[in-house]
């Protein structure tokens, strides 16, 4: 078991801090094939990453920017390619997990932020 997920699993009942990754960019698979293999490969890692999974989120497509100057059309130059809510107590759990996530390996990258009571 990964030593994130033993912390997680022995303070079950801790205050959790939840935090949203955004993955950006990442391969574009050529072939179905090459897709549904990354998904089977993605979805064994939220599958590991057990009592942290608050939401598995989503894949999204093609976005648009909006900023003081209007809409752009092409969803910048690191386009947002889909989200995940995870719980834990420090960041560093977070990143640890964010880090073994399939989608680093297809040249995209994943943004972790710490989400805000409101």
């Amino acid at each position: 078991m990964p030593n994130f997920l033993f912390r997680l699993f022995i303070k079950k009942g801790t205050h959790m801090t939840k935090f949203l990754l955004a993955y950006r960019g990442g391969h574009h698979f050529k072939t179905k094939k090459e897709g549904a293999a990354h998904m089977v490969k993605w979805q064994a890692w939220i599958a590991g990453l057990g009592d942290a999974v608050v939401d598995p989120g989503m894949p999204v497509g093609q976005s648009k920017t909006v900023s003081s100057n209007g809409v752009a059309d092409d969803g910048g130059p690191n386009p947002l390619s889909g989200i995940t809510i995870l719980q834990a107590e420090t960041m560093e759990e977070v990143l640890a997990m964010a880090k073994s996530c399939p989608h680093v390996d297809t040249s995209g990258t994943i943004e972790v932020a710490q989400t805000m009571e409101m």
